[in-house]
């Protein structure tokens, strides 16, 4: 895709990733972290003035496919228990609307090789199923299951050595274009 995109002369390559990226554990991780990598070394062999290439990272997206939140949901309606891994594990969460601004502000501010990572709030997995059982069923029981294999009890958005080249910017940009 990269390839296609520089020899049709694509303006802008924008790759959505996750926190999975960020010290992979299973091959949806390290699919997204090669993702990362493959765009990132690209990017260094493309003229600036040519096509640009970056990334785009984030948490779960609320709601979307792959987050939990309609496995809850779907649960409780059915009658059966909201079903947990680990109380303690945290996942970041961002809506929708905030992923949107984050490719958004992307194809307009990306330089070569950068990657976007949305600051956001963390929660446990035991409070988000606590909120969509006040939402859908007060009286919905919930199971743990126990951790899966391939699963972190704790996502992380940037890598310690990605610490050093972060700047802060985004969250102002985005409160901005609201």
């Amino acid at each position: 895709m990269l390839n296609a995109a520089i020899e049709n002369k694509a303006k802008k390559v924008i790759v959505l990733s996750t926190d999975k990226a960020v010290y992979p554990i299973n091959t949806m991780g390290l699919s997204k972290a090669m993702m990362e990598k493959l765009t990132i070394a690209q990017s260094r062999n493309v003229e600036e003035t040519d096509t640009i290439l970056c990334c785009t990272r984030y948490g779960n997206v609320m709601t979307s496919r792959g987050s939990v939140i309609p496995l809850f949901v779907e649960e409780i309606k059915s009658g059966s228990p909201i079903t947990i891994t680990n109380p303690n594990m945290t996942r970041f969460l961002i809506s929708l609307e905030d992923a949107v601004n984050l490719v958004m502000y992307a194809f307009d501010n990306a330089k070569q090789g950068d990657i976007f990572v949305h600051k956001a709030p963390a929660a446990t997995i035991y409070d988000l199923a606590i909120a969509v059982k006040k939402i859908f069923n007060p009286n919905a029981e919930i199971n743990m299951i126990g951790i899966r294999h391939g699963e972190k009890v704790h996502e992380t958005l940037v890598t310690k050595e990605e610490m050093g080249y972060t700047v802060k910017k985004l969250k102002e940009a985005i409160e901005k274009n609201r």
